[in-house]
């Protein structure tokens, strides 16, 4: 906890009065673009994998980057994903997985979850994709990175097609105002690798996005 205190000094003797100005325009509103959506996971940082600045992203995170489907029952996931869609306006919404997610171990085997009973239920959102990835295994063997790795990918793919079922998304998709992104992120390698609808594959965030790398 040392460290945490010392570092809110550092951050307002030393890094604060460069970015001043910054800060005080985002004192009186925000306006960011993307809505980013990942694991609670303390080895995942947005705005340092992204190299993005205060006020460029809304982030939400929870254990297994998860988005429960719409239902009547609001929630804080179900709050936030209202808000920045048709409160804040943004017009990217990520769902980013990564590598070696204990939430995604947990759903694998939820028996070993009982003394965790509200995590276990949580995971249940994450059920479609450990039946999908056993399903397309078939009777074939996976070691448990291999399983672990397809599960949290299957994963973000079906949290893609969860946050499809909120009506601020409907609505935003359907005018081609948001556009929806499926990220994987390698802890070890830094590697980020992005869903293809068209080849249901994750591929390099450098194919995946390289008119945007090129221009």
């Amino acid at each position: 906890m040392d460290h945490v205190i010392s570092g809110v000094a550092k951050f307002q003797k030393e890094v604060y009065p460069a970015k001043k100005e910054a800060f005080q325009k985002l004192a009186n509103g925000q306006n960011p673009e993307v809505l980013f959506i990942t694991c609670a996971d303390s080895r995942i940082d947005p705005n340092l994998v992204t190299q993005t600045e205060p006020g460029e992203l809304f982030i939400c995170r929870n254990a297994g980057n998860i988005v429960p489907p719409h239902s009547n029952q609001t929630g804080g996931m179900t709050a936030s994903i209202e808000f920045a869609v048709a409160g804040l306006g943004i017009s990217h919404i990520i769902i980013c997985g990564h590598s070696d997610c204990g939430a995604m171990k947990g759903a694998i085997s939820p028996e070993g979850l009982t003394s965790l009973p509200h995590v276990k239920e949580w995971l249940g959102h994450s059920r479609v994709a450990t039946e999908v990835v056993k399903e397309k295994s078939g009777c074939s063997e996976l070691n448990k990175e291999d399983h672990l790795h397809l599960v949290t990918e299957e994963n973000v793919v079906q949290q893609l097609q969860h946050i499809k079922t909120h009506p601020a998304v409907a609505a935003k998709l359907a005018t081609g105002q948001v556009k929806l992104h499926g990220w994987f992120y390698n802890i070890e390698t830094a590697e980020v690798t992005v869903y293809d609808e068209t080849s249901g594959q994750f591929v390099p965030v450098e194919d995946s996005y390289a008119d945007t790398l090129t221009a």
